[in-house]
């Protein structure tokens, strides 16, 4: 093994699998020998409280999964670019990825976005390169001058898709760092997770927050990164608490934030926005000033988490209704203040409960941040009650926000179950609509019994094996970018 390899291996060891397939490029020449190869590793993470609630400016408190995208990239002396992803051939995708950097200019400018989208989603099979394609994009757009010459890249990843786990995240943030490194450009932080939630947003149309990237570049094992979305403040790293344990079962229930339940339940967030800048006369201006436009007005900045629960009772809810029809909404509004969301004509939007949520779990959030941040010796049987209860307060909420499914809403009522054993509290992550459901319990025996019970219970519910994620790892950022060569 190369000795950065066997310095790493101890620390993350799925690099030995990685390495067996960077050696076998150089062996067939994909990789040239005697030439620097850049390697980055990026987890996933999992939702632990306020999931959906970053694109309306409220506090999140995600962290890492042991799980995790490994990219290697070697410049290339043309401008040709080879992306190897082996694994996918397995789901009937191509595995090898060619085309050229002259395929994304037009002269010497980068092609217009929706040009060059078209040209990416032309062949489904090949569509998984997206977000790889949206990263040298972006470079190509913004570094002109330093992005003049081709590259090989190699891809394994072991991040579950459709799980709600960001796998998306890992994906685009991965092969970023490693390519901007590779091209000369520095890039890390608050900047990585914008100029991936870029690529997210504009090249594959969706309308995700801030959150997932910023995790995966910013978490670090045993942590958690709280973030408050507006647009994108991370506070001090959180330690989880050695009385603590953190698990997520897989519902086997698929998630995207592609769809449409998740646009719905946004769409409705935006709505009751905009019905609510009406009750006040207020007039939201168009602020294309940041990374993302975003409607803006002088009372909450545009962010539905600036509204206090106890106002939102007293002033706005019941004025809002419970229920509207896209054609409804259209008639009395142009827009509903989301540029990145449309509002469909025949869908039915829960404008009421989706305002309440962004509005009550900002302020859940805050609780169970400070809640959990707390000495160790303040984390008594009380504290632990009051934050199972704020996540499962959570999970009432998107299930009224249409976010919910029968199988999340399965294992939220088994660890209930479980309340007694100590198993404090669950509730379904990220976009919702399936995906991972999130426990948090005592580390103790009992509560690794009672989670191996409500796993059992759910395995014979569901007539399938749940995909279980415990640990976390180093983020983007923390592992950096590595760099081998072989002779």
């Amino acid at each position: 093994m190369n000795q950065t390899f066997n310095r790493l291996a101890g620390k993350y060891p799925e690099l030995a699998k990685f390495e067996l397939g960077i050696r076998k490029l150089v062996d067939t020449g994909t990789f040239q020998k005697d030439r620097e190869i850049l390697i980055n590793r990026t987890p996933g993470r999992l939702d632990l409280m306020g999931g959906n609630d970053d694109y309306t400016g409220g506090l999140v408190f995600e962290t890492t999964i042991r799980e995790a995208t490994l990219v290697a990239v070697q410049p290339r002396s043309d401008r040709n670019v080879h992306i190897y992803n082996p694994a996918v051939k397995s789901i009937g995708w191509k595995e090898q990825i060619e085309f050229s950097l002259d395929d994304l200019v037009e002269g010497d400018q980068a092609k217009p976005l929706e040009v060059v989208r078209d040209w990416i989603n032309r062949d489904p099979k090949s569509s998984w390169c997206a977000y790889i394609l949206g990263d040298l994009y972006y470079l190509i757009k913004y570094f002109p001058e330093k992005v003049t010459n081709g590259f090989s890249l190699y891809l394994e990843s072991d991040v579950p898709l459709g799980k709600g786990v960001s796998s998306s995240a890992a994906l685009e943030v991965a092969p970023m760092k490693a390519l901007a490194e590779m091209y000369g450009i520095q890039v890390e932080g608050v900047k990585l997770a914008e100029w991936t939630q870029w690529v997210e947003i504009a090249l594959t149309q969706s309308a995700c927050g801030i959150m997932d990237q910023l995790s995966v570049v910013m978490g670090d094992e045993g942590y958690f990164v709280p973030m408050l979305c507006q647009p994108c403040q991370p506070r001090s790293l959180v330690k989880l608490p050695e009385t603590l344990r953190l698990w997520g079962i897989d519902s086997g229930v698929r998630h995207s934030v592609a769809g449409i339940e998740y646009e719905s339940a946004r769409t409705a967030t935006f709505m009751g926005y905009r019905f609510l800048c009406d009750f006040e006369n207020l007039e939201p201006i168009l602020d294309e000033s940041g990374a993302l436009p975003r409607w803006i007005e002088s009372r909450w900045n545009g962010y539905l988490a600036n509204v206090s629960p106890s106002e939102f009772r007293a002033r706005y809810e019941a004025r809002l209704p419970e229920r509207l029809s896209g054609a409804q909404f259209n008639k009395l509004y142009a827009s509903h203040l989301d540029p990145f969301t449309p509002v469909r004509e025949q869908v039915i939007y829960p404008v009421r409960a989706a305002t309440r949520y962004a509005v009550e779990e900002n302020w859940r959030v805050e609780s169970f941040f400070s809640l959990i941040s707390r000495p160790a010796e303040m984390l008594d049987p009380a504290t632990g009650a009051l934050l199972g209860e704020l996540m499962y307060l959570a999970h009432l909420g998107y299930c009224e926000c249409g976010l919910g499914s029968e199988a999340t809403d399965k294992i939220v009522e088994l660890v209930r179950e479980e309340k007694n054993h100590d198993l404090l509290g669950a509730k379904i992550t990220g976009g919702g609509a399936g995906g991972t459901v999130a426990i948090l319990g005592w580390n103790t025996p009992a509560g690794e019994s009672s989670f191996q019970s409500v796993l059992e219970n759910y395995a014979a519910w569901s007539k399938s094996k749940p995909y279980v994620f415990s640990g976390s790892s180093a983020g983007c950022d923390k592992f950096g970018v590595v760099r081998v060569s072989y002779p």
